[in-house]
């Protein structure tokens, strides 16, 4: 009798300090040159600035010390979304997957593969965005694609290719452009405070916490804001640090190819996040040292870091920008591809995504999943959507991660004598803390800022069809192989 193969099992290849890598590079991308700037327009002061990211890596980390004890409980691939189906059942978890593939992944993977084709074109002009390859018109929407477009697909084929020959392939890259792009950080930070000037820093911390909103040419809009007015403000100012401070969770979709996962990931979670937020957090304010607040608030294209690196380094300052942003996205994107495609392989299993999706080629990981993501990815890069894609996802981010949080409650219930290798820090009152601000941080969206919200809540009650759709054709594949 003739034996069947057994097929290809993941692997456990990665260790801490890959599940740390993953964290701080799928975390850093380009937001951390940008944001700030729209964040300095909405509450008008260094103060307020510095408060927004403070409140962010908060948040950031009391979730990923929170996540720390559901990754013990349930060290597999697919993270977040074991977790939600765990606390509460398929259907909440299928959603997370649905909203996962349909943008906060995909989309992420295209605006980073945008913004490294944008910033590659200070050194190649010819890959700029304003070079159009090809134009035309679908009714009223006027679709074209640029060089920079282009190049971007390329970056995301080219990553998924490397990452589809297995793990080693994916973490060697992931590691090596982490640690680059956090030398360069540190080293782009310790050159800002050694080129701050008194006088910059006096006038910007001389009346820190006097809180109003710029114009995008910097003159003063709102003098002085209400107390609801001012909650809108950092609410707003927080959908860019929350995109910024995103994508931490990836390292729990990678559990199953971990080494002893019950503690690496959530060491992992905390080790990560800890580093980004010392670092998001003095990069701002080395750029209150060299830069006014008016040349944050109006930054050409919101490149706050270009315009402090011409303060620090002169006229070499675009380039050296320029390579450590495409370094930051590049080694980003490929964390974000690596980790994404096990989500895709984990629903799979559950008979919740293309059956293929679910199985792994000769190098132990899901080859199938990987390259659907790439063509989701490209087609937003392409559409040129991406950017109001990525407006609505800090939304819809923060409510699954209230709803995992939630579920650590539910599972004490649930669950009350499960092997628990590591609790919940602060557990019951700080992940009780971050559903509060990230509930308030929803809800003030919502009065605010409902173009953020409306169009990613749609996009989530899509997937309830789609749940449904999915669970009755595998119900059918069931029937059908029942052995005679």
């Amino acid at each position: 009798m003739a034996r069947t193969p057994s097929q290809p099992k993941l692997k456990h290849e990665l260790g801490l300090l890959d599940g740390t890598m993953l964290v701080a590079g799928s975390m850093i991308g380009s937001g951390i040159f940008i944001v700030s700037a729209d964040i300095t327009r909405n509450v008008g002061s260094a103060g307020w600035l510095i408060a927004v990211w403070l409140i962010t890596g908060f948040m950031t980390i009391t979730a990923a010390v929170s996540y720390g004890e559901l990754s013990a409980m349930f060290p597999k691939a697919g993270g977040q979304y074991v977790y939600l189906k765990e606390s509460y059942n398929k259907l909440i978890a299928f959603l997370y997957g649905w909203s996962f593939f349909a943008v906060i992944q995909t989309g992420t993977i295209a605006a980073v593969g945008v913004a490294f084709s944008k910033f590659t074109a200070y050194l190649i002009p010819e890959v700029s965005e304003d070079n159009i390859l090809f134009g035309t018109m679908i009714g009223s929407w006027h679709f074209t694609i640029s060089a920079a477009q282009c190049v971007s697909i390329v970056v995301i084929l080219l990553l998924t290719f490397i990452n589809t020959k297995g793990v080693q392939s994916g973490k060697l890259i992931q590691n090596t452009f982490t640690i680059t792009k956090l030398v360069s950080l540190f080293g782009l930070i310790i050159f800002g405070f050694l080129a701050i000037k008194g006088e910059i820093w006096h006038a910007n911390w001389s009346d820190a916490w006097n809180m109003h909103r710029l114009k995008a040419d910097g003159s003063v809009d709102v003098v002085n804001l209400t107390m609801a007015a001012a909650l809108g403000a950092i609410a707003a100012s927080m959908v860019g640090s929350i995109f910024s401070s995103d994508s931490w969770n990836n390292v729990t979709f990678i559990a199953g190819e971990m080494n002893n996962p019950k503690r690496n990931v959530g060491l992992s979670l905390f080790l990560g996040t800890l580093i980004v937020t010392i670092i998001y957090v003095l990069a701002n304010v080395m750029y209150t040292g060299v830069l006014s607040l008016h040349d944050i608030a109006t930054a050409d294209k919101d490149r706050v870091a270009v315009a402090a690196s011409h303060v620090i380094f002169g006229d070499m300052g675009t380039k050296i920008i320029a390579i450590m942003i495409m370094i930051s996205t590049f080694g980003c994107n490929n964390g974000l591809i690596m980790a994404g495609a096990r989500v895709y392989y984990t629903m799979a299993k559950d008979g919740l995504f293309f059956k293929k999706t679910g199985t792994l080629n000769k190098s132990a990981v899901p080859e199938f999943g990987l390259w659907i993501q790439a063509i989701v990815a490209s087609i937003l890069c392409m559409s040129g959507k991406y950017g109001d894609l990525l407006d609505m996802i800090s939304f819809v981010v923060v409510i699954f991660y209230v709803l995992t949080i939630f579920g650590i409650y539910i599972l004490r219930v649930k669950r009350p004598d499960a092997e628990r290798p590591y609790k919940a820090f602060g557990y019951p009152v700080l992940p009780a803390i971050y559903m509060i601000m990230g509930i308030a941080f929803c809800i003030l969206l919502i009065i605010y800022k409902p173009q953020f919200t409306w169009p990613g809540l749609i996009i989530v009650l899509i997937g309830i069809p789609i749940y449904y759709i999915a669970q009755g054709n595998s119900k059918d594949e069931d029937t059908h192989e029942v052995p005679a």
